[in-house]
């Protein structure tokens, strides 16, 4: 008993640890995102560079996809320090698309969504992370749910139908607040059942950190969607 209580100690010791790490590198990769989006919103140079380059964007938003497929994939494969530097080239490069969100939104409904964002996202993280209930079944309806909002963004691209697009943006700000909740909790359990504060349960909350780094960058921008002031 007093070995399973010993043991028991032990794992929540390295959980809390290891989403200390967590939390300290998704904070780290959306200060990098959100230097690289402000700095070079205000480059007149950059935007110039972008009107003459319009293909630069896409060859960017398809690089970050195939980085982020790729890291997911091989992070564990890979020395911790070659993980955090993939991390931090990702984060740069969400800087460089997200510098566009300058141009159709004013500064000020910028912040103010950023700290709703953070709001809602720091809720249902914590709620996540403590609640005794299995968010499994959940995640399940929500991943359903992200597909199908990829979906319709996919087809409105074509119809370009307002409705449609309200209609997606409220119901992907719902997606990735219960994804949130869903993502912590998965991230805890992956975390307690390794339970070792080594290098593999480094590279186990970098995982985590970019989880729940995506999970905040697309509720801020949905929420910027609906809330947003544009220019």
């Amino acid at each position: 008993m007093a070995n399973y209580v010993s043991q028991h100690t032990a794992t929540e010791v390295a959980v809390s640890a290891l989403f200390k790490s967590v939390y300290m590198q998704m904070a780290a990769a959306l200060s990098i995102t959100g230097l690289v989006a402000y700095f070079l919103s205000q480059s007149q140079d950059f935007w110039l560079f972008l009107a003459n380059n319009t293909s630069l964007i896409w060859v960017v938003l398809i690089a970050q996809i195939v980085l982020v497929i790729w890291l997911s994939a091989r992070f564990t494969r890979m020395s911790m320090t070659t993980a955090t530097l993939l991390f931090i080239l990702y984060s740069a490069m969400m800087g460089v698309t997200m510098s566009t969100i300058f141009m159709v939104y004013t500064m000020s409904s910028i912040a103010s969504v950023f700290f709703i964002t953070a709001g809602m996202f720091l809720v249902m993280s914590l709620l996540g992370y403590f609640t005794r209930m299995d968010l499994t079944r959940l995640g399940s309806l929500l991943f359903m749910a992200l597909i199908g909002v990829i979906i319709a963004s996919l087809v409105n691209i074509f119809l370009k139908s307002e409705m449609l697009y309200w209609v997606v943006s409220y119901v992907a700000v719902v997606v990735f607040v219960g994804l949130t909740a869903y993502d912590t909790q998965k991230i805890k359990q992956m975390l307690a059942e390794y339970g070792e504060v080594d290098e593999m349960g480094y590279k186990l909350a970098l995982f985590g950190a970019l989880t729940l780094y995506l999970d905040f960058i697309n509720l801020f921008l949905y929420l910027l969607r609906i809330f947003g002031d544009r220019r």
